[in-house]
């Protein structure tokens, strides 16, 4: 049996196995407006929303990253706006020993998925306490819009060349 060197309670870690670590999750930024308030019926409750989705990943140390999921939500009734949430849902990933590919997609496709379900109680939530009826948001397949993503910015550099 071989013995792996302990510091404290952790023991010390392979410098050349992959690691994806989950660090930390935390709200980064979180509104909700309803402008007309109360005076929206919502009897006749059927409004058009307006869905939109944007994931950012930054380098905090190295190995460290901050991805940032932020959902912006609008319910309109006609031209009238019922209300309006954004949610900045963030995480610290400990990435270590991948490729610049791997970690661009771990970064833009799994790291949001792993988000995704606190952004999207998030916004719940803040529609509830809003007085407005419930909205889940319906679930995301983020490794397919990143692979989206990446043959869109693809297309420009083919056609240029």
């Amino acid at each position: 049996m071989a013995e792996t060197p302990v510091t404290g309670n952790v023991p010390t870690a392979d410098p050349s196995v992959q690691e994806l670590v989950l660090q930390n999750i935390y709200m980064k930024d979180a509104s909700f407006e309803a402008p007309s308030g109360p005076n929206i019926p919502t009897t006749e409750w059927s409004p058009q929303f307006g869905l939109n989705m944007n994931t950012a990943g930054s380098t905090l140390a190295d190995n460290l990253h901050e991805v940032v999921l932020t959902i912006t939500l609008e319910a309109k009734l006609g031209e009238r706006v019922a209300y309006l949430v954004e949610v900045k849902q963030a995480g610290m990933f400990l990435i270590r020993n991948y490729s610049l590919d791997e970690s661009r997609r771990i970064v833009g496709g799994f790291c949001p998925g792993v988000l995704f379900p606190y952004a999207r109680q998030a916004v719940s939530d803040l529609i509830m306490r809003g007085g407005f009826p419930p909205f889940l948001l319906p679930p995301v397949n983020f490794d397919q819009l990143f692979q989206q993503s990446i043959e869109q910015a693809a297309q420009p550099q083919a056609a240029v060349n």
